[in-house]
């Protein structure tokens, strides 16, 4: 007689399945090496190559990369600074780099300041160069004088800083409510900007959830 699996039976194997499953990726996610597989953790302190060939050394050494490293135009980050005041320095440029610009208007000021060698522009409505980065900004405080970015938080990891804030003072542009927006910025071993990506999308003037967006 063929064998039947009750709902009972069925419930109880697709649990034990799960269980299986969840205690493989556990066991994954805190670096212990899974029955059958090749363990290619690497021990602390122990170099490695990273995908430009530079040399790269794991946790527990003085350079450590993410798992999930950040990349810039070309591909992965080009240096990594494990000390927190670098950090808090870049973190400090950035911030000072656009209210300068932005809320003070003197982006000349600001390039001049917190600018590096080169300025790569990943926001397809700008061209490359500090040139036009300031070019821009003066056409548009002279068209809309209350033009005002408020940054809430700042993230640092490696080279890069993200902002997260928002952008008003040009109704027409970015709505009565502003813009929500997140700025990335790539800086130099010396904490200038030499690059930048940004997301920016309306406030919306009702919310399900009642809480703020930035």
């Amino acid at each position: 007689m063929p064998r039947t699996h009750t709902p009972v039976r069925l419930a109880a194997v697709t649990v034990a399945a799960l269980a299986a499953v969840g205690l493989g990726l556990g066991q994954v996610a805190s670096g212990t090496t899974v029955p059958g597989s090749t363990d290619t953790t690497e021990p602390a302190g122990s170099e490695t190559t990273a995908p430009d060939g530079s040399e790269t050394t794991a946790p527990g050494g003085t350079e450590a990369r993410s798992e999930f490293a950040p990349f810039n135009g070309a591909g992965e980050s080009t240096h990594c600074p494990t000390d927190p005041a670098d950090h808090e320095r870049n973190k400090a440029n950035v911030v000072g780099y656009y209210t300068t610009a932005f809320n003070d208007h003197e982006p000349e000021q600001a390039v001049e300041t917190y600018g590096g060698a080169e300025y790569i522009q990943h926001n397809p409505q700008a061209d490359n160069g500090f040139e036009a980065f300031i070019g821009f900004v003066n056409t548009f405080a002279e068209q809309y004088p209350d033009l005002n970015i408020e940054i809430v938080r700042v993230f640092a990891e490696c080279d890069f800083v993200i902002t997260h804030g928002i952008i008003s003072g040009a109704p027409d542009v970015f709505g009565e409510l502003g813009n929500k927006v997140v700025d990335i910025f790539r800086l130099d071993e010396d904490g200038k900007i030499v690059e930048h990506w940004d997301v920016l999308s309306p406030i919306a003037e009702t919310s399900l959830n009642g809480n703020p967006e930035v």
